[in-house]
């Protein structure tokens, strides 16, 4: 399984990618291996000002339903359209498949997520 080293990620299976102010957010490999078949991503959240660990939308699987959260806080000023038609996507490429883009508010949150490696621990995978 790969964890790229260029994005930071969440205890709850969250991966960000920062770019100055604004920043890319999708789900980890380990979180779409763990839902299976994703069928439906609802993000309800566009224009709003989401805080950080607040629930920005859901995720469908066959069997499951999973709530999204917030890595930093932020405001939603994009959301991936593409997912909207092929949810699929985020299965065959949850790394190069973003569900939202926000302006984030509060930079300083950063320091709280993870690193690969540090999310490599917390998910019990191999160091290499």
């Amino acid at each position: 399984m790969e964890f790229p080293n260029n994005l930071l990620y969440t205890k709850d299976h969250e991966w960000i990618s920062f770019d100055d102010q604004y920043a890319l957010i999708g789900i980890t490999n380990f979180a779409q291996k763990e839902l299976g078949d994703i069928v439906y991503v609802d993000i309800p959240t566009l224009n709003s000002t989401v805080n950080k660990d607040e629930v920005f939308g859901t995720v469908e699987a066959v069997k499951t339903v999973s709530d999204l959260f917030m890595p930093v806080t932020g405001k939603v000023v994009a959301v991936n359209q593409d997912i909207e038609k092929n949810p699929e996507l985020v299965n065959e490429d949850p790394y190069g498949t973003w569900m939202i883009k926000i302006y984030v508010n509060k930079l300083g949150e950063k320091e709280s997520l993870l690193s690969a490696d540090a999310y490599k621990s917390l998910i019990g995978a191999n160091a290499h």
